[in-house]
């Protein structure tokens, strides 16, 4: 609870109504965050690691006893560097980084080792006696949700976050398609079944998929848990800057009624550049973000949501541990008869046999039930007795 900044000011900016303004408040300087007394990095191991902080925190020194947490650090950043360090042969998990956030102590723990084929397959957790645990990203391609709730989950598996593969701007990617080759990048972590897989919300239909193409290669796959999702919907079909639209949109839905109805006004006249500086204007994306990744990442979302479109869910001799919210999730971007499904087993009777739908309920709505930390809590360790029970 000690705080990594600290910024002095004549007076904290208020809103009209007198409350503070949060969005008003100025980011700390690299002067302004609290360190200890500066020890250059040694060897090439810390060498390279301070220059990734660096780059990731925007901090133009990092000395070998800095704690990448208290300089700002969290968990989006946390699967950054941990795709970066990868991606020059730097093998530690996420767990090491939480056990050893300090930059001379987590130096001590990294590894050179042969990485897959994939190089952004993220490492959660390495140890465990049985078969390791895959999570897919959501649908807007983040898995960095992986890394909080594995942190309170009690597990004896090696856990892995599973990154979208590139998708090829020649021809529109197919779910089927995006499948097998992330199947690739597991086969090379785990080159035999059982299989078992997670996901949250619409990017857990990839799990999906994926089991479906495991058990085309006659391998097996023994566990399949869903967060709060929901059998895919006869879609529409949009155009691929439609469904851009779409996707920044329904991302924003946390906005205020006021805040929403202007993007959404907007929108429909303005390119989705923008739209995108439209909606950083207006507070809904951090000012330190850049507005062309931003973009990038919803360009890719969008390509994903379009092989949702087209994907036709088949009947699987599988179970699933369906952990649904139990608070209702209302979308601004739904009419209010397509709204969620709020029946446990969220439709997915209408593929699987009711009885290999094992639904859970967990506090919370679609949102909150990950991002509020009791919930996320309860969920860990509900995530945790079905895998436990399925390994016996």
């Amino acid at each position: 609870m000690v705080p990594s900044a600290f910024v002095r000011l004549a007076a904290l900016p208020l809103t009209p109504n007198g409350k503070l303004d949060r969005k008003a408040l100025p980011l700390p300087a690299d002067d302004a965050y609290a360190r200890r007394s500066y020890e250059a990095p040694q060897g090439a191991v810390e060498t390279a690691l301070a220059e990734i902080w660096a780059e990731l925190l925007g901090i133009e020194r990092i000395g070998r006893n800095d704690n990448f947490f208290e300089l700002g650090g969290h968990s989006l950043l946390a699967v950054q560097l941990l795709g970066r360090t990868l991606a020059v042969g730097l093998k530690f998990s996420a767990a090491d980084l939480f056990q050893a956030p300090i930059l001379k102590d987590l130096a001590s723990k990294i590894h050179f080792r042969r990485q897959p084929s994939v190089p952004e397959v993220i490492s959660v957790q390495t140890t465990g006696s049985q078969p390791p645990l895959f999570f897919v990203p959501s649908g807007l391609g983040d898995y960095s949700y992986v890394l909080s709730l594995v942190k309170e989950m009690d597990v004896d598996c090696p856990v892995y976050a599973l990154p979208w593969p590139p998708f090829k701007e020649v021809c529109p990617p197919t779910l089927e398609g995006i499948a097998a080759e992330v199947v690739l990048a597991i086969r090379e972590i785990q080159p035999r079944g059982p299989y078992r897989l997670a996901g949250y919300s619409s990017g857990a239909i990839l799990a999906y998929a994926i089991a479906q193409r495991l058990l085309s290669l006659d391998e097996a796959v023994s566990f399949m848990a869903f967060i709060d999702v929901t059998l895919p919907p006869n879609l529409s079909k949009l155009s691929p800057s439609q469904m851009v639209r779409e996707v920044v949109l329904e991302s924003l839905d946390f906005l205020d009624d006021e805040s929403f109805e202007v993007l959404e006004r907007f929108a429909g006249r303005s390119s989705i550049t923008q739209l995108l500086e439209k909606a950083q204007q207006i507070g809904a994306i951090p000012l330190d973000r850049d507005l062309q990744n931003v973009g990038l990442m919803y360009q890719k979302s969008a390509r994903f949501h379009m092989a949702l479109q087209s994907y036709q869910v088949a009947s699987l001799p599988i179970e699933i541990h369906q952990f649904y919210a139990m608070e209702p999730f209302i979308s601004r971007r739904m009419q209010p008869d397509k709204q969620l499904d709020r029946e446990t087993k969220r439709g997915w009777d209408l593929v699987l046999n009711a009885r290999a739908i094992h639904a859970v309920p967990v506090p919370g709505n679609h949102a909150t039930m990950v991002s509020n930390p009791k919930n996320r809590r309860v969920l860990a360790r509900a995530i945790s007795t079905a895998l436990i029970g399925t390994s016996k």
